[in-house]
């Protein structure tokens, strides 16, 4: 089964990897959203205050007080280094719900015909799927990461180069289980327009109900609830302690709480994906 899955995972790769627009689009993607996007949602910058006709000692207070206020808010006195670190979950979430479009066009095409009559297990052709998704997720993440650092992304004084493993592998638990979820989608769905339809449903939800660029603890009571069973939050809280921690350590608590809800959202959606997408390969 093993080379099973290498093998189609491979070609789903070769698939991406070969197409120029597609790796061009995976590039300027990340640099829209930072670049854009999250220069243009500047929250720090709405607390700019003119301090030049101040005393120096008050405006030193002043700065202070702001900085402590941001601090204790995003956990870091810069509002794009909190967004950023968000958005490497928000990237994974994109790639993931689109990772069920190749499925339509396979069986367009008549691939997943020919995968269907060949001596393989169908959960190796789901598993390529879900594997290529994580694959493209993990790479734009990395993207990501580098393109926020160059427009100014703050490491914490703590930071190693050791905590980015521990940061993607929140993320790739999240983009396991999200791409496990919209692979099964696609496999019982037929049409591309369908497909795009709950995708679009599903991403600005997931991702305004998450701490990816705003704070849990600053949202109304309603929303809280919902914000704290989106596995967007936890992986957006455990990169955060990874990449923004101080020298004085990792907060070992909180993120044993977040690698204990992504290892079992990781499990219950890639069995429930490959369980439903056995059931609708059968069926189609």
């Amino acid at each position: 089964m093993i080379d099973e899955v290498l093998a189609l995972t491979t070609r789903e790769v070769k698939k991406w990897v070969k197409n120029p627009f597609l790796l061009l689009m995976m590039i300027v993607q990340p640099i829209m959203w930072l670049g854009l996007f999250g220069k243009a949602f500047n929250l720090t910058g709405l607390v700019n205050i003119d301090t030049s006709n101040m005393p120096p000692n008050v405006t030193q207070q002043i700065a202070q007080l702001i900085n402590k206020t941001l601090n204790s808010v995003f956990g870091t006195t810069d509002y794009f280094t909190y967004m950023s670190a968000g958005m490497l979950s928000v990237i994974v979430l994109f790639t993931a719900m689109f990772s069920g479009m190749s499925i339509v066009w396979d069986r367009r095409f008549g691939f997943l015909n020919k995968v269907l009559v060949a001596p393989i297990r169908r959960a190796s052709y789901i598993l390529a799927k879900v594997f290529s998704s994580v694959l493209r997720a993990l790479f734009q993440s990395m993207l990501i990461f580098s393109i926020a650092f160059a427009f100014g992304l703050r490491l914490g004084d703590g930071f190693e180069p050791l905590d980015m493993l521990g940061a993607f592998s929140a993320l790739f638990l999240l983009s396991l289980g999200l791409s496990s979820l919209f692979v099964a989608l696609s496999i019982r769905i037929k049409s591309h327009e369908a497909v795009m339809a709950v995708a679009n449903l599903f991403n600005l939800p997931l991702m305004f109900t998450s701490s990816a660029v705003f704070p849990i603890k600053q949202m109304p009571d309603w929303l809280q609830a919902v914000a704290r069973w989106n596995p967007i939050s936890y992986s957006s809280d455990a990169v955060r302690k990874f990449i923004l921690h101080s020298q004085a350590g990792l907060d070992t608590t909180q993120l044993l709480v977040d690698f204990r809800f992504l290892i079992a959202f990781a499990a219950v959606f890639t069995t429930m994906g490959i369980v439903l997408a056995n059931k609708g390969l059968r069926k189609g």
